[in-house]
């Protein structure tokens, strides 16, 4: 006889991992790597001040990285906390 397991999300595993369980038992380590999903790229244009684009500049000097990269990264992060404030 089989069996029977019930199916736990991966919420519940992310709560049981918060609560210091061992969740090593819904990893098998035999996965396959999907591709990222293609998501349409749309272009935008955007004006900074002068001031801003050398701030941008040095930091993507800094980081190693490009301007547009600084960008990309730091509208993410800035919509991210966005997200987590609203949610409070």
């Amino acid at each position: 006889m089989k069996k029977e397991f019930k199916k736990v999300t991966a919420d519940e595993i992310a709560d049981m991992a918060d609560n210091g369980n061992d969740v090593s038992q819904f990893f098998t380590n035999e996965f396959k790597i999907k591709p990222p999903e293609k998501q349409k790229v749309q272009r935008v244009n955007v004006d900074f001040t002068f001031d801003m684009l050398q701030e941008l500049d040095n930091l993507a000097a800094a980081l190693n990285i490009s301007r547009q990269a600084v960008i990309k990264s730091y509208l993410r992060h800035a919509l991210d906390q966005h997200y987590v404030a609203v949610k409070r």
